[in-house]
């Protein structure tokens, strides 16, 4: 059976993380905050902020600006922004396979609001994504089932006609339990000999 959906995790993959430990670090090691205060809050809020139920300004509140701070908001939050970059011979590679209009092209994300929303608009997403089944816009994150399950549904396609690629072998398990054939992403030249495996062509 021919694949007819390629979806994509978008950090990791096409982009750097948004706000993952490295880009957390990152920004913890800028503006000389503590490391141990700042997770023990930090992972009080993520789920709420991944799922869209709170905002940023909201997630920050309860991270950072619970005290005075010799940096503002939008210090802050611009470091947040800057910390994303693209891959760009990944995103070059999938511009193609959208331009080719064989693959319906989609992405199965974890990622809070304004980031992904930021992500999706500087990186010129919208020109190679059909749909962008984000943990914030829909309210599950991978690696739960029903982030596939809703993305399967959405595209009426079913799963053995669907390519799931991502970085992390979890969230590709799960969604290898529902039927998806999946790649495990390393570098660009291992995920088009293994997309070649299943005919998609580079």
């Amino acid at each position: 059976m021919s694949v007819r959906a390629i979806f994509w995790d978008v950090g990791g993959v096409l982009l750097s993380n948004a706000w993952d430990h490295a880009e957390r670090a990152r920004a913890l090691e800028h503006f000389h905050l503590d490391p141990q205060e700042f997770h023990a809050r930090h992972e009080m809020l993520v789920s709420s902020f991944e799922r869209g139920k709170i905002s940023l300004d909201e997630y920050l509140n309860g991270t950072i600006f619970y005290r005075e701070r010799p940096f503002t908001r939008d210090q802050f939050r611009d470091y947040m922004f800057s910390l994303s970059q693209p891959k760009p011979d990944v995103l070059a590679f999938a511009r193609s396979l959208a331009a080719s209009g064989k693959y319906f092209m989609a992405t199965i994300n974890n990622e809070s609001m304004e980031l992904n929303l930021h992500r999706i608009e500087k990186f010129g997403l919208r020109e190679i994504f059909r749909l962008f089944v984000s943990s914030c816009f829909v309210g599950l994150r991978k690696p739960e089932s029903g982030i596939y399950r809703l993305a399967i549904d959405i595209t009426q396609i079913p799963p053995r006609e669907c390519c799931f690629i991502d970085d992390r072998a979890l969230n590709l398990e799960c969604a290898a339990a529902l039927g998806m054939r999946t790649i495990q992403m390393e570098s660009l030249e291992q995920l088009q000999r293994e997309l070649a495996n299943i005919e998609i062509p580079s």
